[in-house]
């Protein structure tokens, strides 16, 4: 990385990023429990796949925003959706 190049994590400082990623996924592991959603083979095969190449969650997040905003549409989940939101516009 050269000196030009804003570190993510340090760029975010103070705004809790990881928490929020961790809520979100947390929040969406709920509503996928029982759920016979189409959304929710898919979340999980994503989910794998982004743990085995050992990425964290905002970064499952930012390649899964609008999938995840269908979802949360889908299920109606107003406050989801507001994390959502404000992980996409503070955090990615």
């Amino acid at each position: 990385m050269n000196d030009q190049t804003p570190d993510r994590y340090v760029t975010f400082m103070g705004i809790a990023c990881d928490t929020n990623a961790d809520r979100l996924c947390e929040m969406l592991a709920a509503r996928m429990a029982g759920n016979d959603s189409r959304w929710v083979a898919y979340f999980e095969t994503k989910l794998a796949e982004n743990a085995r190449m050992g990425h964290d969650r905002l970064r499952f997040i930012g390649a899964q925003v609008n999938a995840l905003m269908s979802f949360f549409e889908e299920e109606d989940d107003a406050e989801a959706l507001a994390l959502l939101w404000h992980i996409e516009h503070h955090c990615l």
